[in-house]
């Protein structure tokens, strides 16, 4: 999955750029789908910015093989960013997550 697959799988489901973090929280990692979006004037990137920053959201996407997750989490869900209330998108890692998650 690159960065512009990511912004397509986006402008699919709510027509908007939303912008994406990844969190770690409680030893699960999370994709969340943030409420601000390339399409508002207050957006804190440029174009190139955002989309320099999807291909790195992506990047980790395909090592950890959670394109797939992503994108099946987006077909099915009914939610949607709203402000101050991310899309939550939990990531199963399996037996790889010990190469990800370092406890502190």
């Amino acid at each position: 999955m690159t960065g512009q697959e990511l912004r397509q799988l986006l402008l699919a489901k709510w027509g908007r750029s939303y912008d994406i973090q990844i969190r770690r929280t409680q030893g699960k990692i999370f994709v969340l789908v943030m409420w601000k979006y390339l399409e508002q004037v207050s957006f804190p990137m440029t174009e190139a910015e955002y989309l320099e920053h999807l291909d790195t959201v992506a990047s980790y996407l395909q090592a950890w093989d959670g394109g797939v997750q992503v994108q099946a989490y987006l077909d099915r869900t009914k939610e949607r960013p709203r402000l101050g209330k991310a899309v939550s998108i939990p990531l199963e890692l399996g037996d790889r997550a010990s190469e990800w998650i370092v406890d502190e």
